[in-house]
């Protein structure tokens, strides 16, 4: 995949974006869990399935997505990802029961692990020489870490200033982007 450096670049911010929204849920489910299980009536047993749904369908798809980003292309597989991920967003951001939460936790598990698994292909394929790949993969590895800061300080601030449906839809303008 030869683009000139330029182009490479903003693919580079582009895929970052999309690494950004996964990681930021990741983490910003965990500090309105209190909240959900009020308003959703969760008990404590219950409860974890909010983030057990998420983990389960991202760690069992995620060498599923990187294979079908082989068969089917990286490009095409990064932004179906992305649609399910924002769709599933807007699902959980929308959902008024245990079931529906739970259920799009699940679907954004899928298509958080096919976004993951894709962009790593996706950026090493853009960047071929060592010095610019490992440029790349530091701006990749600040994100992830980075964003996984802001999503514990985001959730705290949609959760107590509106509700927790919000840490959802925040992706929904984010994943537009995308």
């Amino acid at each position: 995949m030869q683009l000139d450096a330029r182009r490479r670049w903003f693919a580079l911010v582009v895929l970052c974006l999309g690494v950004l929204m996964i990681v930021l849920d990741s983490t910003i489910v965990n500090v309105a869990l209190p909240s959900i299980r009020q308003d959703l009536a969760f008990d404590d047993a219950s409860l974890v399935w909010v983030v057990n749904a998420y983990l389960l369908t991202f760690g069992g798809f995620l060498l599923l997505g990187g294979r079908l980003g082989g068969l089917f292309g990286h490009r095409r597989l990064f932004l179906a990802g992305i649609v399910l991920f924002t769709l599933a967003s807007l699902w959980c951001g929308l959902s008024t029961s245990q079931g529906m939460l739970i259920a799009a936790r699940a679907v954004q598990g899928l298509g958080g692990a096919v976004v993951t698994a894709v962009a790593l292909s996706l950026i090493m394929m853009l960047f071929q020489e060592p010095a610019e790949r490992a440029k790349a993969m530091g701006v990749y590895g600040f994100v992830c870490a980075g964003g996984g800061s802001v999503g514990v300080l985001l959730g705290g601030l949609l959760t107590r200033a509106l509700n927790w449906h919000w840490i959802f839809l925040v992706n929904i303008p984010i994943g537009a982007l995308v």
